[in-house]
């Protein structure tokens, strides 16, 4: 499979980004993932690239977007941060892949069992990390439908906040940047929330 040019960039539709996403997903698994020459994208790329999407993912081990996706070289813009948090720098590099770059969806995605997530819900103070942790704390409060146990023991209490988190920080992209919630408006782009499971691989979206 040949690496996205300007011109198949220039076809990409949203709703064709997000399906390109699902079938990836699909095809990861199953364990049928694209034959590519990642040697050839490499030249294919070295000119320029043309991603038709931006993931934001938490820094977790098991959670590649390239590889989660099946995606090849210069495919995805791939942010990773603990937590999937939201920051004023990846909220640039979001404006860059849209506006700049062309990139057709953000995608915002959590997984199960976040050790992030389960930080915040503990109220773990560490160092730099605190600051972090301070990110997810809104979905933390804002979870009130468990009331018992509302620690990183309670499996129920981390998967709902870690859905917030999701939901809250899809919510922030677009009161943060006016020009991700123009292109946004305009339908120039879809910003998605989803959830990889680490347990089966499968990524469920909220759309």
């Amino acid at each position: 499979m040949k690496a996205h040019s300007a011109e198949s960039q220039s076809t990409v539709t949203p709703d064709k980004a997000l399906q390109f996403l699902k079938e990836g997903n699909n095809r990861f698994v199953n364990n049928l993932k694209v034959n590519r020459n990642l040697l050839e994208q490499v030249n294919d790329t070295r000119e320029g690239q043309w991603p038709f999407a931006i993931v934001l993912s938490c820094i977790d081990s098991r959670t590649s977007a390239e590889l989660i996706f099946d995606q090849g070289l210069g495919d995805i813009f791939s942010v990773r941060i603990a937590g999937n948090i939201l920051n004023e720098d990846i909220l640039g590099s979001m404006e860059f892949a849209t506006k700049v770059v062309g990139s057709r969806i953000i995608v915002v995605l959590g997984h199960t069992k976040c050790g992030a997530v389960k930080g915040a819900c503990d109220h773990i103070e560490m160092g730099n990390l605190t600051t972090l942790l301070n990110k997810i704390q809104p979905a933390v409060y804002e979870e009130k439908s468990v009331s018992d146990n509302r620690t990183s023991k309670n499996s129920e209490f981390v998967e709902k906040v870690a859905t917030l988190n999701v939901q809250l920080t899809m919510e922030l992209i677009r009161r943060e940047s006016v020009i991700i919630h123009e292109l946004e408006e305009i339908g120039a782009i879809k910003i998605v929330g989803g959830m990889y499971n680490v347990d089966s691989g499968m990524v469920e979206f909220y759309e």
